[in-house]
């Protein structure tokens, strides 16, 4: 008989998630996994005798215990996300009031330590940028591609070449047989 997935596993969603409450209940009571399973094989028990093994229950453990730390996860990550975006609209208010300095006008030539201003400050965002990716697990890589457009002109010039290819190494071919004889 072959093995299938676990009668928990089968059930929807919803059910499995009330079940895993009460897992990660009764393991935050200190009980194992094997007096979990005991206890919800009985009629009479918190499941209803729907019976949860061993392993189906500690990996209810571990999903629970994730859904229950992510949302105090997600209140750091806003906390940071808020910080760092105060950071960052520092950084543009230095690289605005810089900017003008920087660049110069028609009767001004530009200043040196408004344009390191500048580049510092836009050094200092891509900082909190790189900052911010991380907090939010966004891993950013750099791609680079080159796309080379093939009209239907290229098609035909490309069926040409092989066409004359195969036209010389037969006629090569012809040759060699001949010289061959």
């Amino acid at each position: 008989m072959a093995a299938g997935p676990s009668p928990s596993r089968r059930k929807n969603p919803a059910e499995r998630a009330e079940l895993a409450a009460v897992v990660f209940d009764l393991k935050l009571q200190g009980l194992s996994y094997r007096a979990i399973e005991a206890i919800t094989a009985a009629p009479d028990g918190p499941t209803g005798g729907k019976r949860i093994s061993a392993s189906t229950a500690g990996e209810m453990v571990r999903e629970e215990a994730a859904l229950r730390v992510d949302p105090k996860v997600e209140e750091w990550r806003a906390v940071q996300i808020e910080r760092l975006e105060g950071v960052l609209r520092d950084h543009k208010a230095l690289r605005d009031a810089h900017w003008d300095r920087a660049m110069g006008s028609e009767d001004k030539a530009p200043e040196v330590p408004a344009a390191l201003a500048v580049d510092r400050a836009l050094n200092g965002m891509a900082r909190v940028v790189e900052q911010e990716s991380k907090v939010l697990g966004i891993h950013v890589t750099k791609i680079e591609a080159q796309v080379t457009e093939v009209t239907q002109q290229d098609l035909e010039m490309q069926e040409i070449i092989r066409e004359a290819k195969a036209k010389v190494a037969a006629e090569e071919a012809a040759l060699r047989g001949e010289a061959g004889e």
